[in-house]
């Protein structure tokens, strides 16, 4: 008996098999039938240009980056100048708590005035700080001019590209608290 139910099993599994094949004909003729003439086509790959070198031609000029450069700007040079002086004497005195920030990290939060003079209050890292004209701030020897409501403004010693120091006026805004 179970070798005649396997046959009748084989024989139901394949009449099945038959019906579910044909169930999609028509659909697998019309698609057979729409891609028949399509082909794919890839695009040509671009032509590759032969490499050209640039000869490097600055071999006799002078490094910018070695200390005869230096020596060069310098020997150009007369006399030192002014600014060189003012370097010197911004050298000589003690410096303040405020000139270990960059002037970019220092916040101007608001300004008080007593006795008739006006302070600033700034913030540095984590601490707040009084300041008025003639307090220095930031690391370019910053000195301050004025004080007013919206800005601080100060005189910074920099270094130009030829070396010499030169003054730089700058400021430092207001920032306005976030509500």
């Amino acid at each position: 008996m179970s070798a005649r139910a396997g046959v009748v099993t084989l024989a139901f599994a394949a009449a099945l098999g038959g019906c579910a094949g044909e169930e999609h004909s028509d659909l697998k003729q019309e698609l057979a039938q729409l891609t028949k003439d399509l082909r794919g086509r890839v695009d040509p790959l671009p032509q590759v240009k032969p490499y050209e070198p640039v000869p490097y031609t600055a071999e006799g000029q002078i490094d910018p980056f070695r200390p005869e450069r230096i020596e060069v700007a310098q020997a150009g040079r007369g006399a030192p100048s002014a600014s060189a002086a003012l370097l010197d004497e911004q050298r000589k005195r003690p410096p303040e708590a405020l000139e270990a920030f960059p002037l970019e990290s220092i916040q101007m939060l608001g300004t008080i005035t007593q006795h008739k003079e006006t302070f600033a209050l700034v913030k540095a890292g984590p601490n707040l700080y009084r300041v008025r004209k003639g307090n220095y701030m930031g690391q370019n020897f910053g000195v301050i001019t004025a004080i007013d409501e919206a800005q601080i403004s100060l005189k910074e010693l920099v270094q130009d590209s030829t070396g010499d120091w030169v003054e730089r006026v700058s400021a430092l805004q207001l920032v306005e608290a976030k509500r």
